[in-house]
C-alpha cells in the first residue's frame, strides 16, 4: 500500500508497546548471550578456588540461559499478539481478499451457467429428435 493509514491512538500505543517489547527481548537475549561468553573465559588468578568459581559460573550460565529462553518465549508471544492484531485490525486487506474471492466465484458461476445452458440446448435438440423418431415410427 502506497499510502500509510492513520491509526487510532489506542492502536498506535499498542504498536509502540509491541515495538518496545521486541527491543527489550532482543536486548535481553543479546546481553545474556554476551555474558555467557564472558563467563566462559577462564581467568588465571582469582581469590576463590577454581572449583568454587566453576560452580558459580555454571549457575550463572544456567540463569542466563533461562533468561534467553524466557526472552525467546516472550518473542513467540509477541508474534502471536501481532498476528492477532493484524487479523483483527487489517480490515482493508480482509475486504480486498473477500472481494477477490467474490469475483472468482462469480466468474465460476458464469462459467457453470454457460455450460448448463449449452447442455440444456443440446439435450433439447436430442429430445426433439427422439420425439420426432418416436412419433414418426409405426410402433406408437
Amino acid at each position: 500500500m502506497a499510502t500509510q493509514r492513520v491509526l487510532p491512538q489506542s492502536k498506535e500505543t499498542l504498536l509502540q508497546s509491541y515495538n518496545k517489547r521486541l527491543k527489550d527481548d532482543i536486548r535481553s537475549i543479546l546481553d545474556n548471550f554476551t555474558e555467557i561468553i564472558k563467563t566462559a573465559k577462564v581467568e588465571d588468578e582469582t581469590q576463590v578456588s577454581r572449583a568454587t568459581q566453576a560452580e558459580q559460573d555454571h549457575y550463572e550460565m544456567h540463569v542466563r540461559a533461562a533468561n534467553i529462553v524466557r526472552a525467546g518465549e516472550s518473542l513467540m508471544k509477541l508474534v502471536s499478539d501481532l498476528k492477532q492484531f493484524l487479523i483483527l485490525n487489517d480490515f482493508p486487506s480482509v475486504n480486498e481478499a473477500i472481494s477477490l474471492r467474490n469475483q472468482q466465484l462469480r466468474a465460476l458461476q458464469e462459467e457453470c451457467d454457460k455450460k448448463l445452458i449449452s447442455l440444456r440446448d443440446e439435450i433439447a435438440v436430442d429430445l426433439y429428435e427422439l420425439e420426432e423418431d418416436y412419433y414418426s415410427s409405426r410402433y406408437k
